[in-house]
């Protein structure tokens, strides 16, 4: 009846992985219990369960993400140690290993959630959920352009981020690494559940990912307010329509890949079973052509924040933007083409080699256009070093050293050289670090805009530095490692002459700890003080972009008015033009879409589905399959999708809003369905 899922697969004898479940329990029974006493489950239904918002969405995937990446940051502290406790062939056992702390088959697990979680369910849900929040108010409108279809998405991703996190307590996780190595993948050299859950969350998060790509295509396409030209759009938001271009063709093909993959698992097929007429290369090229693209997936909207961030602080337009807009959907195009720079060794032969060394390093000439043209930004700008600055600019200098070392692995005789080592992950993580400096700068940026109050500026740079010097430390020493040619993925280290580079590693794994205890504290202060540092529209002063034109934190409709955009940075200009504080005379209904529960009771039939597919529970399979069916089809006959905000209630709303920090109106503009256009007004 439960397939292969029995009680012996909870590794309840595991002191680690009881350790782990011990602290979820905990925390669990302290979010339930704090619900419970102060009555918040009708609130938690009602405003975020059921929400199709897109800004709640986005806040929820935002804490999805988070969530994920203190996981995956356990994971990374796991490893670290382990090495640097199983160095030498004199190191010590613990806890049943011979080496370390951890046995090999456990590790491998870990190495291979760590990848998985930080890339797909932490990088990804938390670049979604900025996107999904500022998507819309930068190009005027009042959601996304399907809101249903929009909060399926996020359902989707929380699945896959939680069939990942029940791996851990029930059954293994994939011992393949995170790209699923071919053919190690296959049934016969892994027979137990870790791919399946690999696979499956994979699958299930891909396809949120991928219909979340086709909302945000549509709403930057259709719905920008009037005004609102392509070369008027916001750099953060034609980064993230390149984002969901690449994402919109790259995720399918990574559904094929392991597609495939389950069809040699569940059905006895020989796709990637090179003995039996497959190619395990098969695999390898599905899976990087997919692969590369993502890595621009999660980078290109850092990109975009960072464009957003350092120009409000240099107090000066961005530098070269058309050519900033070129560079960006540029860099889309050419990540198709580099995906065999990831297996150079395979023996393609020197031609097509040379063809992808030459494409990989062509990427680097619009990455350093964006790199000077941010410089350039500053150049002669009135700098002010805010917390969201400071990760700014780190990000450049960590997005220098990602690009340099990334041009090295271009070149195919220093990639046979560095092949499957550290030097490889080095540069990886540089390159994913940009991501992790350029989010903490935006979340920064707009946390205000997000929850109406500004966070602790004086922890917030304990963090900034702590974290900062801490990946220093941690990514110099790997590099070094690297060079003296210490492979990838070892749960035992057998040269003792390593141990003490290790040991540095794990001085700033240690550093980066203390930044994220810096961090928690930075979130208690600003929520304990959030009275005294209430914002208003623009708590900076010197915001560019549309969204800093409404208010902090945004009402449901975003604008009581849909906006006409008369400049590219729209705040900027109505601030030197003293049209940042009018007020229309008059206000209309506004149709807004209303909330349901359908999103969440799919997502909850697809994670049934997901984890039968895993256990082969085959009744239970079915049984979700049918019951999403009559869901989508008790929708399609479904009754009001929608519901009107009155006139008098925006106008109440918005009247209650310039009672907070805000300062007041200061001039009234005729009618109530066009914002101030300066062409009309002249």
């Amino acid at each position: 009846m439960f397939g292969r899922l029995t009680l012996s697969q909870v590794p309840y004898d595991n002191l680690v992985v009881g350790t782990a479940f011990i602290f979820a329990a905990v925390l669990g029974l302290v979010i339930v219990g704090s619900l419970t006493y102060y009555r918040k489950w009708g609130w938690l239904y009602t405003e975020w369960l059921t929400t199709i918002d897109h800004k709640r969405i986005g806040i929820m995937y935002g804490i999805v993400g988070t969530v994920m990446l203190f996981r995956g940051f356990v994971d990374a502290i796991m490893m670290r140690t382990q090495q640097v406790m199983a160095a030498g062939p004199l190191s010590h056992g613990y806890l049943g290993a011979e080496h370390g702390y951890l046995p090999p088959y456990h590790y491998d697990q870990i190495y291979g959630s760590h990848g998985t979680i930080m890339l797909i369910f932490a990088a990804t849900p938390i670049l979604a959920g900025f996107m999904n929040y500022l998507v819309p108010l930068q190009i005027g409108a009042r959601d996304m352009a399907f809101p249903y279809l929009n909060a399926l998405a996020f359902w989707m991703t929380a699945v896959g981020a939680a069939l990942t996190m029940v791996s851990l307590f029930v059954g293994d996780f994939s011992h393949a690494g995170w790209v699923g190595l071919a053919p190690l993948t296959e049934l016969p050299y892994s027979p137990d559940v870790g791919v399946d859950y690999w696979s499956w969350a994979l699958q299930i998060g891909s396809i949120g990912t991928t219909i979340g790509a086709v909302n945000i295509i549509a709403t930057i396409i259709k719905m920008r307010a009037p005004g609102m030209t392509w070369m008027r759009m916001s750099l953060f938001t034609w980064t993230s329509l390149t984002t969901n271009v690449i994402g919109l063709t790259a995720f399918p093909v990574l559904g094929v890949a392991i597609g495939l993959l389950s069809l040699d698992r569940y059905l006895g097929t020989h796709f990637y079973t090179t003995g039996l007429g497959g190619n395990f290369m098969l695999y390898t090229n599905l899976f990087w052509i997919w692969g590369h693209p993502e890595v621009y997936f999660i980078i290109l909207p850092s990109w975009g924040m960072m464009s957003e961030i350092i120009p409000t602080f240099s107090e000066k337009k961005l530098f070269g933007y058309p050519v900033m807009v070129a560079a960006t959907m540029s860099i889309g195009c050419i990540s198709w083409t580099v995906w065999l720079h990831h297996f150079f060794t395979m023996g393609a032969g020197p031609v097509v080699n040379a063809f992808y060394s030459i494409a990989t390093m062509l990427v680097a000439i619009p990455t350093g256009v964006k790199v000077f043209d941010w410089a350039l930004t500053m150049v002669r700008g009135r700098l002010t070093f805010t917390t969201p600055m400071l990760w700014a600019v780190s990000a450049i200098f960590m997005q220098i050293i990602g690009g340099w070392t990334g041009m090295m692995l271009a070149i195919p005789a220093i990639n046979y050289m560095t092949h499957n080592s550290v030097f490889v992950i080095a540069h990886f993580h540089c390159v994913v670090m940009v991501t992790v400096f350029a989010s903490i700068g935006g979340a920064t940026f707009w946390f205000p805009k997000m929850f109406g109050f500004t966070l602790d500026e004086r922890s917030g740079k304990w963090v900034f530095w702590l974290l900062v010097g801490g990946s220093f430390i941690v990514f110099t020493a790997m590099f070094m490692l690297g060079l003296t040619g210490m492979p990838r993925r070892l749960a035992y280290v057998p040269y003792a002459t390593w141990w003490p580079l290790l040991a540095i590693e794990e001085i700033g794994i240690f550093v980066d700890i203390a930044a994220l205890a810096a961090f928690i504290w930075q979130i208690t202060v600003s929520i304990r003080d959030r009275n005294s540092n209430l914002a208003g529209r623009d708590p900076w002063g010197t915001a560019r972009s549309l969204e800093w034109l409404t208010h902090s934190p945004v009402p449901d409709y975003n604008f009581a008015v849909i906006p006409h955009i008369n400049a590219r940075d729209e705040a900027a200009w109505r601030r030197e033009h003293h049209l940042d504080h009018i007020m229309p005379t008059e206000y209309s209904d506004i149709e807004m879409p209303v909330n349901t529960p359908v999103p969440m009771f799919i997502g909850a039939c697809t994670a049934a589905f997901g984890f039968a597919m895993i256990w082969r529970i085959w009744w239970l399979a079915i049984a979700s399959l049918v019951t999403i069916f009559v869901i989508v089809i008790f929708r399609s006959f479904g009754g009001t999708t929608g519901t009107t905000i009155p006139g008098s209630e925006v106008r109440r709303m918005e009247r209650l809003a310039a009672r907070g920090p805000e300062r007041r109106p200061d001039r009234l503009v005729p009618g109530a369905v066009t914002a101030f256009n300066a062409g009309a007004a002249e």
